[in-house]
């Protein structure tokens, strides 16, 4: 059985874990991300009016921004049919197609500003990447209102990128220096029914790295000095994507390109292009991913470190990084079934998705980290890299990457075939796919109990239920009557003849686990987190006002007791437990002989979901806890 994302038309969910965060979108997220475009001048950039002297000069990679708006609104306009916000949409996309230039060349900076450096660095410039994002916020304007306006003006633009880039004779080869046009040429090619954009995008997978190297030829041509290997794996553009074996360079961009290999190797059914993701992927989450599901451990270039390098400080883990993991995980859960890639999408979501932006959907986390402490908070200062959720930045991909991601939750969490439905993650609601219609039931990823009823009358269908990796124990029982399938890929399959009213219950037990990362791993050497079903928990400062955390252990023998958390939504459990404190050093002395001392006693400690930490005011926060 082939499976597919259900349409998020389709699904409703209903648990505040995420139902919370896809209404604050509509609510709040989206507007906000309207009003910021427009006092920036993201959105007057499309007037093409700007001269020399005017404010707001526009950017090389505004145009992705607003794209990933307007793709955003398209998807909320899907769940919350709004006319007064679809009469918005529609006067932002006449605005944007507008814009666009008699050969079809549509880019508000290279329109606008520097109209004589068109494609001059692919390398930098963001070109391809913007125009990739204009394609899925045409298509799914499209899909949302059925009007073809700025579809039919980015499949102009598709057929002049065409008319440029490729191996044929008068065109010149190029790839972009910032993937993501590859994932929306696979899109727009559905959505048009023109399979040469997926042609295109092939071009595109197929011609990076190879030799002679574009990136060098385009360098040589405007510093006379071609790339240094460093900068060849920056755009991951050092070898054919085919021979790649680590994930290297910049970590958005990375996953960006994988997602779209998977795409192609899913739809081509390209062995090769395959098994180099899974290559890749084993190299992203064995060796180079957070345990939250974060990637990209180093500031400089925001790209992924050596093997094992994981440091827990000073880190980069962008928000948008672990949106990009959620692209390549879905990817390769459809194509190959098997539940190890649905482990890391949860994990990923439900801890590095979610801790990017605050439950009042407008302040958000460029950079992540999994430990605050006043040294680290006074060493960031200044950096870009805030300790603390800000309003919007500069460089405003995160921000609006939510916009368009939050959506779509539903659409990650079930899939269809032709033969059923496959519950990837049981978050509650409703949910019409593969000719189900059911209804779940429960409290995941707070309790592990889930309750499938069967709202309509299949006849003869699949339901397919994920067993979670980290779940040891778990029972199955349909109208009643316990049932053992054997596990198929890490999913538990029952075929059967449906009828309105059947009712699945799967319980999982979710007992509080202790983690330990590899040996290699030194930033976290002798050292525990803590985990209960898919979610990460942590230490923060607005359960343990004043307590400085570098000083707490985790005492061997703690027992947990769930309780409800304080000053978070209605139904966040949280962790309490006995912990230890060491004395300060006396006078503070930076070395001494003797080791610290433990106080006498125990320190009630609280842990919260890592999603969380962050939203009770100004604070510190750590993950991993010394042991003792």
């Amino acid at each position: 059985m082939k499976f597919r994302n259900a349409s998020l038309k389709n699904v409703r969910l209903s648990v505040p874990f995420v139902s919370g965060r896809i209404q604050t979108n509509h609510e709040i997220t989206i507007p906000a991300n309207l009003k910021k475009c427009e006092e920036t001048g993201r959105f007057r950039a499309f007037q093409l009016n700007w001269k020399p002297g005017m404010p707001d000069k526009p950017h090389i990679y505004w145009d992705s921004d607003v794209a990933k708006v307007i793709e955003g609104m398209s998807y909320d306009e899907m769940l919350y049919p709004d006319a007064e916000r679809r009469k918005l949409l529609d006067r932002y996309v006449e605005k944007i197609v507008a814009s666009a230039g008699k050969d079809g060349y549509l880019n508000s900076y290279f329109n606008g500003v520097e109209p004589e450096k068109r494609w001059e660095c692919l390398g930098s410039n963001h070109e391809l990447y913007c125009a990739g994002h204009l394609m899925e916020a045409a298509a799914a304007y499209f899909q949302a209102t059925g009007k073809r306006n700025f579809l039919d003006a980015m499949c102009r633009y598709a057929d002049y990128i065409d008319s440029v880039f490729g191996k044929e004779p008068g065109k010149r080869r190029g790839v972009p220096g910032h993937e993501e046009i590859e994932l929306a040429l696979c899109k727009l090619a559905d959505v048009s029914g023109n399979p040469k954009y997926q042609k295109l995008a092939e071009y595109f997978i197929n011609d990076r790295g190879t030799e002679p190297n574009t990136f060098d030829e385009e360098q040589i041509r405007l510093s006379s000095e071609p790339f240094t290997p460093y900068m060849k794996k920056e755009f991951q553009a050092h070898l054919p994507v085919r021979e790649q074996t680590e994930a290297v360079g910049h970590a958005v961009r990375a996953l960006y390109l994988y997602s779209g290999m998977a795409e192609l190797a899913d739809r081509t059914g390209d062995p090769a292009l395959l098994r180099a993701c899974e290559t890749l992927w084993k190299s992203v989450t064995e060796q180079k991913m957070y345990l939250t599901g974060g990637i990209g451990s180093i500031p400089a270039g925001e790209r992924f470190g050596n093997p094992w390098h994981l440091p827990n400080d000073f880190t980069y883990v962008e928000s948008c990084a672990a949106i990009s993991v959620c692209l390549f995980a879905r990817r390769m859960l459809n194509i190959t079934g098997d539940g190890k890639y649905a482990d890391v999408l949860e994990r990923t979501l439900c801890n590095a998705v979610l801790s990017g932006i605050s439950l009042d959907g407008y302040h958000f986390f460029y950079a992540n980290r999994f430990q605050l402490d006043a040294t680290v908070e006074d060493h960031l200062n200044g950096t870009g890299y805030s300790t603390q959720r800000e309003e919007w930045f500069f460089c405003s991909c995160c921000p609006t990457s939510f916009c368009r991601f939050l959506p779509q939750i539903g659409s990650f969490s079930y899939s269809e075939s032709a033969d059923g439905m496959r519950i990837d993650i049981p978050f509650a609601g409703e949910v019409s796919a593969g000719g189900m219609d059911i209804c779940v039931k429960g409290g995941y990823p707070y309790d592990g109990k889930i309750t499938v009823e069967l709202l309509n009358t299949p006849g003869q269908r699949t339901l397919s239920l994920r067993i979670p990796g980290w779940c040891r124990k778990w029972t199955l029982s349909v109208n009643g009557t316990e049932c053992r399938p054997a596990l198929t890929n890490g999913y538990a399959e029952l075929s059967r003849s449906w009828k309105a009213g059947d009712q699945v219950t799967l319980s999982l037990e979710m007992p509080v686990r202790r983690v330990y990362a590899n040996p290699h791993v030194t930033s976290c050497s002798g050292q525990t987190a803590l985990m209960r079903g898919p979610l990460v928990y942590v230490l923060e400062s607005a359960d343990q006002p004043g307590m400085e955390f570098e000083r707490i252990l985790l005492p061997s023998d703690a027992e947990f007791e769930l309780i409800p958390a304080e000053n978070l939504p209605e139904g966040t459990v949280a962790l309490r437990f006995q912990g230890r404190e060491e004395e300060s050093f006396p006078d503070e002395v930076l070395y001494r002989e003797e080791p610290p001392v433990r106080k006498p006693g125990t320190v009630t400690l609280t842990a919260i979901p890592y999603a969380l930490w962050g939203n009770r005011g100004k604070g510190y926060m750590r993950l991993w806890l010394r042991t003792c």
